[in-house]
């Protein structure tokens, strides 16, 4: 495979990669094994903390090393974290690339920004963004409602939210919610974005650790497979449809927590009833297992052509 030329913009810049193509930081998913195929394959790969299983987690982050020599982020779900030393954990890791979410940048931005790192912000809404961009981060997560995990439960779609924020501000911005290829980016930076994150389609590839169930029922869904649950409490999440949550579907609000306690029974076990299989909309888009470096070859090269092919048919 010939290497897709590097894309230069401010998201590689404050990266380090060769293409704005972030992946998701999904709680127990998003960890060495993952990470360390994104930013191997150029990409910024992400370890998450939202599980809360921080010597596992610093464990990932040596392993990394092990891995790979190229740049890899981390994700801080600041309301999953609340009570520990999470600033000063994740500067110890001695890294230059940091997402946040699920709430207020304010309470660390400043302190990893004078550690030299970068602070992206994931925003659902407009108002949530007009905040972050108060609280001096470098960049925004812009995030549509068609994503899958945990959300808004006032779900805002890409095609909306992400130039409606751009509309207010010139911050650079990753879009997240719907990515999966080089359409979709395309897609996205037409609207503004100078990157895109990937969940599922990084959940559903040959690197990830989730058990080949569940990449299967990804490739197996239909474009309506997925439903948005907990939506009149927070947090709301989108997930695969199965029998669990075509159950919870119609419970405006109930207990999370109960029906995640079977997490690696799910994700590493493969029992797609033991718990929530959080996945977004774009599931229906995929239609096979691929490699992360495939994944991120095949978009760069897919979003130069269909670039070209949109100046061509268009610039008369």
């Amino acid at each position: 495979m010939t290497k897709a030329v590097p894309i230069k913009n401010r998201v590689t810049a404050m990266t380090g990669t060769d293409y704005p193509i972030i992946q998701a930081p999904m709680g127990w998913i998003a960890r060495a094994q993952l990470a360390s195929a994104v930013s191997n394959a150029g990409g910024m790969g992400v370890i998450e903390t939202a599980s809360g299983e921080f010597d596992n987690i610093r464990n990932e982050v040596a392993k990394m090393r092990d891995l790979t020599d190229k740049p890899f982020g981390m994700n801080v779900a600041l309301s999953y974290v609340k009570g520990t030393d999470i600033v000063d954990f994740v500067i110890k890791q001695n890294i230059k690339f940091v997402t946040t979410s699920s709430g207020s940048p304010n309470v660390c931005t400043t302190a990893f920004q004078e550690a030299g790192i970068k602070v992206f912000h994931v925003v659902p809404t407009l108002d949530m963004a007009l905040k972050a961009i108060d609280c001096g981060v470098d960049g925004l997560v812009v995030e549509g409602g068609e994503g899958g995990g945990f959300k808004n439960p006032s779900p805002v779609s890409t095609m909306v939210l992400l130039p409606l924020i751009r509309s207010r501000t010139d911050l650079p911005i990753i879009a997240a919610g719907g990515m999966c290829d080089g359409l979709s980016m395309a897609g996205a930076f037409a609207m503004g974005a100078e990157g895109v994150q990937m969940g599922t389609r990084m959940l559903s590839c040959a690197d990830s650790p989730v058990h080949d169930n569940w990449k299967q029922a990804v490739v197996a869904a239909k474009e309506t497979g997925t439903v948005f649950l907990n939506q009149q409490s927070r947090p709301a999440l989108r997930a695969l449809r199965t029998e669990r949550t075509t159950m919870l579907e119609p419970m405006g609000a109930f207990n999370i927590m109960e029906h995640m306690a079977k997490i690696p029974d799910l994700y590493f076990g493969g029992d797609m009833e033991a718990a929530i299989p959080l996945s977004g909309q774009v599931a229906g888009r995929i239609d096979e297992v691929k490699s992360a470096a495939d994944i991120v070859q095949d978009t760069i090269g897919e979003f130069y052509q269909v670039v070209s092919r949109l100046a061509d048919s268009y610039n008369n």
